[in-house]
């Protein structure tokens, strides 16, 4: 087994993977979906339908000429209902497609498994299908696998830590899917012509260990890599740090240090892709929390509202006080269940009051535990300051852009502080004064 190396920082965090044991259910189509024109980073589609509208499964719903951006498809057939603004879950108000289902299903004829003989022929299929980063982060996966030409890259790294709290949706995929995984990393390994492949997973996680080390004994390219159960251990630089020992430079990407990283369901879908033809339209995600009925891995339509999925759970116990979008970490927080899933979504988690309640935060006691916690060696508790007094000179200074929001220093936070929320204002002030 590869040499791993140990995560800078980290906090030991509950695992809670209470799905872990759970198959993907499929759930029925419902009656509507929403489907925002922003399901990535980078700039946001522009819808090519309009109320009245006939779509099918597959139908392209919204496109953009950005390099950075990917394509939106139907996840279901029925009429458009309507073309409106939503707000985003980063606060942002996008155009969002309603969508009426008539649950017929009917996939659109476009839909063919696309001709790939070359590099170029994949990168355009990858981007065709609307594939974005599946663990979350959601990085137009056709960027992601076209690094500029002196960008020499000579590993790929497959990320199934899963290293979240609760979320137990990339482990049931390898799981379920393992041979969709080895396929599409093969597939990614001969287009773009990379010798060396590591598959990282979190020790909590043997079934998957044991599933890949098999695999990885028939296939001498690959390796299975176990790593020590540790957040944020998943997080894109500390996984190529733990795997090759590669230090990506502040401000850089992995590109820069020879290496692509891929979530292990981004590499599946790639492979069914190709043989089926079918965009991303769905996701599993997993459904936990203190107040859902049923614990679950679903396997849902894109623009399925959180309501539904959650009443397809068995519905709440008793009133959520919080539901996340993401995992307890760096989830986003949702002011409605009416809230659409998206491409990048693995989890939704509901809890009640008492497990919601942000305490009241008190006085830095500089004891140096957020520095100590801190993967990316930076000051939390000068950043804190600095963003509060809106210091932009400073929080560039102590390098707020580096910031990966792990939430790592307010876990370990004895005064409480809101640190992640504080240093999320910093970077806003950071933009705002480049944008100026």
């Amino acid at each position: 087994m590869k040499q791993k190396k140990r995560i800078k920082g980290g906090v030991k965090t509950p695992h809670y993977k209470n799905t872990s044991k759970s198959e993907t259910k499929l759930m029925p189509v419902p009656e509507k979906v929403e489907i925002p024109m922003l399901h990535h980073i980078g700039a946001p589609c522009t819808p090519t339908v309009k109320k009245g509208d006939e779509v099918m499964v597959g139908t392209l719903i919204g496109e953009s000429s950005a390099f950075v951006s990917a394509p939106i498809h139907s996840s279901v057939s029925g009429t458009v209902a309507d073309v409106k603004k939503r707000l985003f879950p980063n606060g942002a108000n996008v155009d969002s497609i309603i969508i009426k289902s008539d649950g017929k299903q009917t996939v659109d004829p476009s839909v063919k498994p696309p001709v790939v003989e070359n590099k170029e022929d994949f990168l355009k299929a990858v981007r065709d299908s609307g594939l974005v980063g599946l663990g979350g982060a959601g990085f137009p996966a056709h960027v992601k696998l076209n690094p500029p030409k002196d960008k020499k890259i000579d590993y790929l790294l497959i990320n199934a830590a899963e290293c979240e709290p609760y979320i137990t949706s990339d482990y049931r995929e390898t799981i379920e899917n393992s041979w969709n995984v080895i396929s599409g990393i093969n597939v990614v390994m001969d287009f773009l012509n990379i010798e060396n492949v590591i598959i990282g997973v979190e020790d909590n996680k043997p079934m998957t260990i044991k599933i890949f080390n098999d695999i990885a004994d028939t296939d001498k390219k690959i390796t299975a890599v176990s790593l020590k159960s540790e957040y944020p251990q998943g997080a894109e630089k500390m996984l190529i740090y733990a795997l090759t020992g590669r230090v990506v430079p502040a401000g850089g990407l992995p590109m820069d240090v020879g290496v692509i990283v891929m979530n292990v369901t981004s590499v599946s879908f790639i492979a069914k892709y190709l043989k089926t033809g079918m965009p991303l339209v769905k996701k599993r995600l997993t459904v936990d929390g203190a107040v859902i009925k049923e614990p679950s891995n679903v396997e849902v339509c894109i623009g399925t509202y959180i309501k539904d999925l959650v009443n397809f759970c068995g519905g709440f116990t008793e009133e959520p006080y919080k539901v996340l979008m993401g995992g307890p970490m760096m989830g986003l927080a949702q002011y409605t269940v009416d809230t659409p899933v998206l491409k990048q979504n693995n989890a939704i988690l509901a809890f009640n009051k008492k497990q919601s309640m942000l305490p009241e935060q008190t006085a830095c006691i500089r004891c140096g535990n957020c520095v100590r916690a801190c993967p990316m060696s930076l000051m939390p508790q000068q950043l804190d300051i600095f963003s509060e007094s809106q210091n932009i000179e400073q929080l560039q200074k102590f390098n707020v852009m580096s910031c990966i929001e792990c939430g790592a220093c307010s876990y370990v936070c004895p005064a409480k502080r809101h640190l992640v929320q504080s240093i999320r204002k910093g970077k806003v002030l950071v933009n705002t004064k480049g944008q100026k």
